[in-house]
């Protein structure tokens, strides 16, 4: 199957009606509230230091490969339930857990407790993006879908900016305490809004295919989908490997940034609390929700007639990004920092829809759930595990040599980063754009 899905209807026939774009907004509230739980412990790690004397390799493990654990591994089985059971169920009762969870790391008053948590945190979101990526694509037809997926990805950017500007003032005013106990009470009510007000869509309901492809699919006996059956698949494809890979090592750079910003900004940038509050997370606010949106639009546009922009898209945005990272590290003063620091939070993030969009529209409907979860398990291992674990050791092992600024010196390790993530995402498009040729000629 094509990156790109056929349909006997032409695009402009293809309405979406107000529910599924209700959907599609409770949907993005949730991954709003999931990325809030997920950075928060970054955010407040200033504090967090203080009372429970963690070291910086502590938290880096702590945001990193502890979460990242359970996040991952069980994204798969979870997804596997997904694709037999009632996705908006699943989503409901892991939305619960992660709040739960949440609550806990609020009370924790040891580092092993809130070790604890944070993969009681990891288990529960494992269950919150995969169901969500098949449940829209079940609500929007392919055309549509690229738009539908980059506003649903606006769901980090959000938490990200809400969590600092929340999370910030809280900890400033109250305690650190406080804005996990409120975050979790949040997520908690809004499990029950998930589980009473979205309906179950029905598998495959706006992929309309051609005559061909259903005569095809009358004649033969449809086979199980079964977990090795979806791996086997997934990992026979190059397209499908290269994007999980892409992404993975866009999101070692971001998600290590994401986990040690407000630190870095407070430590050696002199920030406080109050100014990150307003400032950083306005930073995120604006540049990651206009790079997710903004790409969603490009894929739409371009990708069905040149699938390589799926790849070339990152590639591009990714290497203007590089000379804006190495001016946010290098310069002392925060605020000539922060407009550096726009650069790649805008352009950072240009991977993220193209990713999603091009697994969801390559797969059968039936196994979009658990291909998805397969696209979060290398990229999340790869990205959420070994990026913030990389950085806080890196400023661990620099610390002796260079204890007034180990922590910069870590953030310049990451660029080498950028540069795997620029080729791995030519590579994809060199694939696209030859697989795509090689169909044409074959009249598929």
């Amino acid at each position: 199957m094509s990156a790109t899905s056929s349909s006997s209807t032409p695009p402009a026939a293809r309405q979406v009606d107000r529910y599924s774009w209700f959907v599609l907004a409770a949907l993005c509230f949730v991954y709003v509230l999931n990325f809030l739980d997920r950075q928060l412990l970054s955010i407040l790690a200033a504090p967090i230091q203080d009372e429970l004397g963690i070291s910086d390799g502590e938290l880096g493990l702590l945001g990193g490969l502890y979460f990242a654990m359970f996040y991952c591994i069980l994204g798969i089985p979870v997804a596997w339930l997904a694709d037999r059971t009632n996705r908006v169920r699943v989503l409901s009762v892991a939305c619960a857990l992660w709040s739960a969870a949440t609550i806990a790391c609020g009370m924790s008053t040891t580092y092993v407790q809130l070790a604890a948590a944070r993969m009681g945190v990891g288990i529960g979101e494992a269950g919150g993006v995969p169901p969500s990526y098949s449940i829209i694509s079940d609500y929007f037809p392919p055309e549509r879908r690229g738009l539908a997926l980059g506003l649903f990805n606006l769901g980090p950017p959000l938490g990200q900016a809400l969590g600092v500007a929340f999370g910030a003032k809280i900890a400033a005013a109250y305690d650190w305490r406080l804005a996990f106990l409120l975050l979790g009470a949040a997520g908690l009510v809004a499990a029950a809004g998930v589980w009473v007000f979205i309906r179950e869509p029905r598998r495959g309901a706006t992929d309309i295919a051609k005559a061909t492809d259903i005569a095809r699919a009358m004649a033969a006996p449809t086979p199980p989908i079964t977990f090795s059956t979806t791996m086997k698949m997934f990992f026979s494809r190059s397209d499908l490997t290269l994007v999980s890979l892409a992404a993975g090592a866009t999101q070692f750079v971001t998600y290590a940034t994401l986990g040690f910003t407000t630190l870095f900004l407070m430590r050696e940038k002199g920030m406080t609390l109050d100014e990150i509050a307003v400032w950083y997370a306005l930073v995120l606010g604006v540049g990651v929700s206009a790079g997710i949106y903004l790409s969603g639009r490009l894929v739409d546009r371009y990708a069905a007639r040149h699938p390589e922009a799926y790849g070339l898209i990152p590639a591009v945005s990714l290497l203007l990004a590089v000379p804006f990272f190495i001016g946010f590290v290098h310069t002392p003063a925060w605020p000539i920092a922060m407009i550096f620091l726009l650069g790649p939070t805008f352009l950072n993030y240009f991977y993220l829809t193209p990713a999603v969009t091009l697994v969801q529209n390559a797969v059968p409907a039936r196994q979009r759930t658990l291909a998805g979860a397969v696209l979060l398990l290398i990229m999340n291992l790869i990205g959420l595990g070994l990026g913030p674990t990389w950085l806080g050791g890196m400023s661990e092992w620099l610390k002796p040599e260079h204890p007034d600024n180990s922590l910069q010196l870590a953030f310049y390790s990451l660029v080498p980063f950028y540069f795997v993530a620029i080729a791995l995402h030519l590579s994809l498009a060199r694939v696209l754009k030859r697989n795509h040729r090689k169909a044409a000629l074959e009249g598929v």
